[in-house]
């Protein structure tokens, strides 16, 4: 990949978990723990969901949704990444790459549609409990999982579509440990503008979307909760979303952190940070 400029690439070359060899066998089993512990413990609630009646809910309906998600996503990425590690290589194919690409975009999106989801299932359980389950019916929540799948991977498919109509060239070492779409732009020996239009436009709001819909909601089950006159009542509805306000912090706070930003912006920190989020 060091000849003419012109010479097209066939595979790309990952920087690896640290970019610094003597460091490679700590993070690589501190990787390997993290994503155990996410599989397993993903498995684990989904085994307990489908194996207790009093679960088959809809709020766990989304959260075994949600779980599924949570162990593909990272599937998608850290396995070649341990796998590159263990045969000494750094190399990804094209194709694998693209195919990496694809799905970490579909995976990431998921995740914010099914926590805006989660958020309006909270909205109805608090501010409309005695039409609870005449809105939530399992017709509506499997239809809003469907549609979250659908749009997550069309969102994908076009970002990807858009990826592979560039070119590139000699350059071919990724400032990262998988194909995450930033560094693998900066690669691109043609004019990447199309691709970092659609991200601020199709990509924000793909990515405002559910956001807007979880603070909507949130807003709602606020309202809701100052006009309760029972503190009892109040801890009760509290405790229903602290968990999920937890989690929804995290994720956006992080995207918010690494992402948001163009491309031409990507920094050493933010690859370090994206190890964490991915």
């Amino acid at each position: 990949m060091d000849g003419d400029n012109q010479t097209m690439v066939t595979e790309f070359l990952l920087l690896g978990l640290t970019g610094q060899s003597e460091k490679e066998e700590i993070v690589f089993g501190m990787f390997l723990w993290m994503y155990m512990v996410t599989i397993s413990g993903n498995l684990l609630i989904m085994l307990a969901i489908s194996c207790d009646p009093r679960l088959h809910t809809p709020m766990y309906f989304f959260l075994a949704n949600l779980s599924s998600v949570d162990i593909s996503a990272p599937s998608v990425t850290v396995p070649k990444a341990l796998v590159n590690h263990v045969l000494g290589s750094k190399s990804i194919s094209y194709t694998e790459c693209m195919v990496q690409i694809y799905f970490f975009i579909a995976f990431s999106n998921m995740d914010g549609f099914l926590l805006s989801v989660m958020a309006y299932d909270r909205y109805v359980a608090i501010c409309h409990p005695l039409h609870y389950t005449l809105m939530m019916s399992p017709r509506l929540c499997v239809l809003l999982v469907v549609l979250s799948w659908v749009i997550t991977h069309l969102h994908a498919l076009l970002h990807t579509l858009l990826m592979v109509r560039l070119t590139f060239c000699s350059h071919n070492a990724v400032h990262h440990f998988f194909c995450d779409p930033y560094p693998i732009l900066k690669l691109s020996c043609s004019d990447t503008f199309i691709n970092d239009l659609m991200v601020f436009t199709v990509g924000g709001l793909v990515f405002l979307t559910p956001f807007t819909c979880i603070i909507v909601s949130y807003a709602y089950i606020f309202s809701k909760v100052l006009k309760l006159q029972s503190a009892h009542g109040i801890r009760k509805a509290l405790s229903t979303c602290g968990s999920h306000l937890t989690v929804v912090s995290l994720f956006y706070g992080s995207i918010l952190g690494i992402y948001m930003h163009p491309s031409s912006t990507y920094t050493v920190q933010d690859f370090s940070e994206s190890r964490l989020y991915s």
